[in-house]
């Protein structure tokens, strides 16, 4: 009988510990915190510029890799991740940041960035990096990317992790959104990231 009860307990404590971290903030996407490390890096910005996670500490972020050359994903998920970010009020959007991180520095210039990620939302920034500084940030964040072949004309695809990772507003990992996520969902979850102290 006790044990039954202890079972109950647990399973009971399980559910409801199940998409909440210990602040008890609930998400669409999957609850990671503390599975991977803090924000942390070193890339290129769309000016030139070194830019580090120091840049965006006080905002939510949510960071994904591509690039702008990318056929489906990255522009469906930019375009998903802006049309979330208009579902926030004014004050809301201004504490959340998204980092395109293109895994393409070959064809991917800052300055071909600013104008690709313009065309979604002034809070989604690009960033890129030499090959070893990219190996390293996808490997941190257990994630990979590589080239497809050259076609005649120089044209090649580049494979890479379709995952959003959302941080809080202290750069912690909170939580991995999926790229099929409703609009809804990923602006739930981007309100979520806020709240959280």
């Amino acid at each position: 009988m006790v044990r039954s009860i202890l079972a109950a307990l647990l399973a009971l404590a399980m559910l409801v510990s199940a998409g909440c971290d210990s602040s008890g903030v609930e998400f669409n996407g999957k609850d990671i915190s503390g599975l991977m490390p803090e924000l942390e890096f070193s890339l290129t910005g769309e000016n030139g510029e070194t830019v580090t996670e120091a840049r965006y500490r006080g905002e939510a972020v949510v960071l994904f890799f591509g690039y702008t050359h990318c056929p489906d994903y990255c522009p469906t998920t930019l375009t998903a991740l802006a049309q979330a970010l208009k579902q926030l009020s004014p004050e809301q959007r201004e504490q959340v940041r998204v980092l395109f991180v293109s895994v393409d520095p070959r064809r991917d210039s800052p300055e071909l960035l600013a104008k690709y990620t313009g065309y979604f939302s002034p809070r989604i920034d690009g960033l890129t990096g030499d090959k070893k500084t990219l190996d390293a940030l996808t490997k941190r964040y257990r994630t990979a990317y590589s080239y497809g072949e050259p076609d005649d004309n120089g044209n090649y695809l580049v494979n890479h992790g379709t995952a959003m990772y959302g941080f809080d507003r202290q750069g912690r990992i909170r939580v991995f959104m999926r790229d099929d996520q409703p609009v809804d969902q990923i602006a739930e979850d981007l309100r979520a990231l806020i709240s959280i102290q």
